[in-house]
């Protein structure tokens, strides 16, 4: 069974002169890493919050396993949220807390587990993502890496069956994206989570996806694994190919 199936969908803005999703279609194998490329205003976000269950579609149905979200009631969807962890563009961390109060703050609110337990999964998940120390900190002492890790520590101390990562590396220095890829690549080995990437990071998507899907005009254009998007016919596709070579070879003649 796949993870999540989007079916026929069809999204339209501001009564029906914006159409954003037209007919799209495309499933999550379980377990997988799968990126959602595509260009701005493609409908890469407009898809995640479909997956949430935050917009609902004009046509069509999403699934998240057998269940279909058209099914669900207000609270039924909130239910379902739970299965979710989601790290957003700018980590989203409360400035108020401190790195450790960020990470518990899902099982502080979601759960009835005692301290010491919560504490216990806070030191396991810590683990997995290198935050040996800096416990005590607030969001405004971290580096813009630290926050990416502390925002994946608190999404993932829930044991979610499904991860989603919105636009992790948009923003940041050469430096501080490879350190968010080695957290992507990091939880995709140990956790085996169904994994979703929304990103226009294509360098990324190549080296660390299992699966890639590429939005055009409301539809998927491409769905396969990365050696096959290298080659595929597409215009948009190799256009932005082409501008992650050029960077590249920019990169190379004033660095290297």
């Amino acid at each position: 069974m796949d993870a999540i199936r989007l079916e026929g969908i069809f999204k339209s803005f501001s009564g029906k002169r914006k159409q954003v999703l037209k007919n799209l279609n495309l499933t999550f194998p379980r377990g997988k890493l799968t990126y959602i490329l595509g260009a701005s205003g493609s409908g890469k976000s407009v898809l995640l919050k479909h997956i949430l269950g935050l917009l609902r579609p004009d046509e069509g149905e999403v699934w998240i396993e057998d269940i279909a979200l058209s099914q669900m009631n207000s609270q039924q969807l909130c239910e379902m949220r739970l299965r979710f962890g989601v790290l957003f563009q700018n980590s989203a961390l409360f400035d108020s807390m401190t790195v450790l109060e960020n990470i518990v703050f899902p099982l502080r609110e979601h759960t009835q587990l005692e301290e010491e337990e919560i504490l216990q999964k806070a030191k396991k998940t810590l683990k997995i993502l290198g935050l040996q120390e800096g416990w005590n900190q607030y969001p405004n002492e971290l580096s813009g890496g630290m926050k990416k890790r502390v925002g994946l520590a608190r999404a993932i101390i829930r044991e979610p069956s499904i991860l989603l990562y919105d636009e992790p590396t948009s923003g940041l220095d050469t430096l501080t994206r490879a350190t968010v890829d080695s957290l992507i690549e990091t939880l995709k080995r140990e956790l085996q989570l169904t994994s979703i990437v929304i990103s226009h990071d294509i360098c990324s998507a190549l080296f660390l996806a299992d699966c890639i899907a590429f939005l055009s005009g409301g539809c998927v254009v491409f769905f396969g694994d990365p050696e096959a998007f290298r080659v595929h016919p597409h215009p948009e596709i190799q256009k932005f190919l082409e501008a992650e070579r050029h960077a590249a070879s920019v990169f190379r003649r004033d660095f290297l």
